[in-house]
């Protein structure tokens, strides 16, 4: 079996460089336009650039989403989004409108088009109708069994890819089509603006008795009755590969570096290992488990991979994350010392333990020897996020590590 591609989000020029140093065979990201995630930090033309740039030099592919549902207006910016994605050349679109796929095919040919998860491909005769028009990749809809996708697998041509979400928050609505937050706040879900209204409490109102609202309860918090699991598939990476998928695609272009490293590192050393020999992968299986857990998450499903998902799959009591670790920062560079230089991201003090995550699998516990500022002046504690600062540490620290915190221990 071919090993498939391990494809990483990156909300930021940062993000992306640390899901390439944690183990990305490809990224994908958004421009300021056009993008599903639109309060991600996103990409500037000048990031773009850089960030593609720096794949290439690490041999990492950047794929760009393009996937808004277009209204008329949008089409002059649209144009000339593709004239810039031209200039660019980067490796690959994800669209999902059949009138900015057209537009992309005339204004950039040579740039292949993935076709997103949005648009519900969930059969082999959508597959080669998008293949048929010069897609050459399809994102399967969410919705699909692993069964599903072994048949598509065995109907549509073999230069079609085939790629699929493997871990990553989960949308209650049919591929993410959404009208809950364009009704509540007027920010349009299909648009890039979700304002996740799925994660809400909700009360029942009986239309006789307006103003009596009343709760649904699971526990005395209430329930949170459309509050999906993430999806989570590191215990099956010999079922997706024997699936046919060729990209594994991790959902999470809202993350933190320290979300997205951990998730990028953890995946790539199982496919890895599975690669190398399938005894290994199971025997590393609790290590994943483990590292998985160690970053934000609303406990886990399988999704629809085994069969369509029933009230397991649902979370009624509780809206929150859970949070092992906390995100301190990533190094940026070494003064000759060994000091380590960041940005920080959330609180820590000198002689507080923390932990060094580096991206072969390796994790190092550290004191904090010193803290100073870009004025050289001594700390003793670093309570305000987005300090640049200047840390000396008991472990040897290397530039792009990521430096982080056990959630008890702040």
């Amino acid at each position: 079996m071919k090993k498939p591609e391990l494809l990483i989000p990156a909300g930021s020029l940062e993000v992306m460089k640390t899901a390439i140093r944690y183990g990305a065979d490809a990224v994908y990201c958004g421009g300021e336009e056009f993008s599903l995630r639109a309060k991600a930090k996103n990409f500037s033309d000048e990031d773009l650039a850089e960030g593609i740039r720096y794949a290439h030099e690490h041999g990492v592919k950047v794929h760009i989403t393009a996937n808004i549902l277009a209204h008329n207006y949008d089409f002059p910016e649209v144009e000339e989004f593709m004239k810039k994605m031209k200039e660019l050349k980067p490796d690959a679109m994800i669209i999902n409108d059949p009138g900015i796929f057209m537009t992309a095919r005339r204004i950039c040919p040579e740039i292949d088009i993935h076709i997103s998860t949005q648009s519900s491909s969930t059969n082999y005769e959508t597959f080669k109708f998008w293949h048929d028009l010069g897609a050459t990749r399809v994102v399967a809809a969410r919705e699909l069994s692993l069964e599903e996708i072994r048949q598509i697998r065995a109907k549509v041509p073999e230069d079609l890819e085939i790629e699929a979400f493997v871990h990553g928050a989960m949308c209650m609505s049919y591929s993410g089509r959404c009208m809950l937050s364009n009704f509540f706040t007027g920010r349009d879900a299909n648009r890039g603006e979700c304002t996740h209204p799925c994660r809400w409490r909700y009360s029942i109102v009986e239309e006789t008795r307006p103003g009596e609202y009343m709760p649904v309860y699971e526990n005395e918090r209430g329930t949170y009755i459309f509050n999906s699991k993430d999806l989570c598939m590191i215990d099956y990476i010999p079922e997706l590969c024997e699936a046919g998928i060729d990209s594994f695609k991790l959902e999470g272009r809202m993350k933190t570096a320290l979300y997205v490293a951990t998730i990028a590192r953890t995946y790539r050393k199982a496919i890895d290992d599975y690669y190398e020999d399938p005894e290994k992968y199971r025997r590393n299986l609790p290590w994943y488990r483990d590292e998985i857990a160690r970053c934000t998450y609303r406990e886990f499903t399988t999704g629809f991979y085994f069969g369509k998902p029933d009230t397991n799959a649902q979370i009624y009591d509780s809206n929150t994350y859970v949070k092992n670790y906390t995100y301190l920062g990533t190094v940026r560079s070494l003064e000759e010392d060994g000091t380590a230089v960041f940005e920080q991201k959330n609180k820590f003090c000198v002689g507080d333990a923390i932990e060094i995550m580096k991206p072969d699998g390796t994790d190092l516990t550290a004191k904090v020897l010193s803290i100073r500022n870009d004025d050289g002046e001594e700390q003793d504690s670093a309570p305000h996020p987005l300090q640049n600062l200047h840390v000396k540490l008991d472990q040897k620290v290397e530039e792009g590590d990521i430096l982080r915190v056990e959630a008890a221990a702040e």
